[in-house]
């Protein structure tokens, strides 16, 4: 199975919304779909399910254009998509009906999902009288209640609480485990290295960064180093070129050229008698990464 997702393009009036994105999975697991506030996530994300027209290109699911009435597809959307005054059982029971599901299914699917998140007790409670917390549960329960193939999560750990945010993740867990091919879209890249392989990363529409994340890491080579000592050691890193990107009570942050001006660094902190408590070496994070290719840029589209 794979999902291909071919040169999407969107346009609102004069506005580029999406241009010319593309993508494909083609094993199971967490794909990462990142983005500003405004680059096109969502819009492309509505084109993926077909929510919204596309003004070019295409989507396919093993081969097929994506149709989510036939493919077994889960969505849960960054936006609070329940009924306020309906109970929670009532819209459980018709997003199962969507999906061509019998009350037999619809009822064991409703067990399992209510009592696996811990909310089995608000069954016949409306939407509106839940917490956000737990209105995310009830979402999280739609989009898994037909066992798709395909998930699409968008901000799934929103407004969650470290308890329910470490039960949301050993479910996305769960469900890779069992082959499930899913997409994350989320702000918290550190969720996004827990959990993703592969990306693509948009930024006002186009794509910016796209490939494997550890080979992506890789070709940057380890730049950033984080030092902590028991003597005062900024001379020296002047002296060898280093820039300081962050000075912190657990340590400095310095971009370095090149391993060996690291080492050089280090070793004149030996010979000076310094005592290093903390040297650190390493790759950029995911957030590095997100924030040089995007700029800092988070206006709203």
């Amino acid at each position: 199975m794979s999902l291909k997702v071919d040169h999407i393009s969107k346009k609102f009036g004069e506005n580029v919304a999406v241009e010319d994105v593309s993508f494909e999975i083609t094993k199971p697991g967490v794909f990462a779909f990142l983005g500003t506030n405004g680059a096109g996530k969502s819009t492309s994300i509505r084109m993926i399910l077909n929510m919204l027209s596309k003004d070019t290109g295409t989507v396919t699911w093993n081969g097929k254009p994506l149709d989510i009435i036939e493919a077994k597809v889960g969505y849960l959307s960054e936006e609070r998509g329940l009924y306020p005054k309906y109970t929670i059982i009532e819209q459980m029971q018709y997003f199962a009906g969507l999906k061509g599901m019998d009350k037999k299914q619809t009822a064991a699917a409703i067990d399992y999902l209510f009592d696996r998140l811990k909310i089995d007790e608000y069954r016949k409670k409306k939407a509106e009288q839940l917490s956000k917390g737990n209105q995310q549960k009830v979402q999280l329960a739609a989009a898994l209640i037909c066992n798709p193939e395909l998930i699409i999560l968008d901000e799934p750990l929103s407004g969650l609480d470290p308890v329910n945010a470490d039960l949301f993740k050993s479910i996305i867990r769960e469900e890779r485990d069992k082959g499930k091919y899913i997409i994350m879209s989320s702000h918290q890249m550190e969720i996004i290295e827990e959990f993703c392989e592969d990306l693509v990363l948009l930024h006002k529409g186009k794509t910016v960064l796209q490939g494997n994340l550890n080979e992506i890491k890789k070709s940057y080579g380890r730049v950033n180093l984080s030092v902590k000592a028991d003597k005062p050691f900024l001379p020296i890193a002047e002296e060898c070129g280093l820039r300081v990107i962050e000075d912190t009570p657990n340590g400095t942050e310095f971009k370095v050229k090149s391993e060996e001006q690291a080492a050089e660094f280090l070793r004149k902190m030996l010979d000076n008698g310094i005592n290093v408590i903390k040297y650190d070496l390493r790759e950029p994070s995911l957030h590095e990464l997100f924030v040089e290719k995007c700029g800092g840029d988070n206006n709203e589209n």
